[in-house]
């Protein structure tokens, strides 16, 4: 009996089940069917959750990435007309000539706290 397992096991003569092709067809049938109602599932899912995201959205008047990228380019693009120039960059609030003396103060108060011969460096 031993021979005849090792000429199956070397690929030799298999008793060959005369279903099989129709059962693997049908295992692959019902995995396809299992991943489309997973995937039916997990849309019904998010579609809820986007609902309820864009009456999060509504109440408290906050609009998709999406939709301030639109505007934004919509703006630019509104602005650029008839210009010959490239569009300027706004400034940032809390940009400007308010910075450069917060900055200086900083330096002074970490001056203030530094020993006595590295304050004389760092004043003159």
């Amino acid at each position: 009996g031993a021979t005849k397992d090792m000429g199956k096991m070397l690929g030799g003569d298999e008793e060959k089940d005369p279903d099989a092709a129709k059962k693997e067809e049908e295992r692959q049938e019902a995995l396809r069917q299992q991943e489309e109602e997973r995937k039916a599932k997990y849309a019904k899912m998010e579609a809820e959750r986007e609902v309820m995201r864009q009456g999060i959205r509504d109440k408290y008047g906050i609009k998709k990435k999406e939709e301030k990228e639109a505007e934004a380019q919509a703006a630019l693009e509104a602005n650029a007309e008839g210009s010959l120039t490239r569009p300027k960059k706004a400034v940032p609030p809390g940009c400007g000539d308010e910075e450069e003396e917060e900055e200086e103060s900083i330096l002074d108060t970490v001056i203030k706290y530094l020993p006595g011969p590295l304050q004389d460096m760092f004043k003159k």
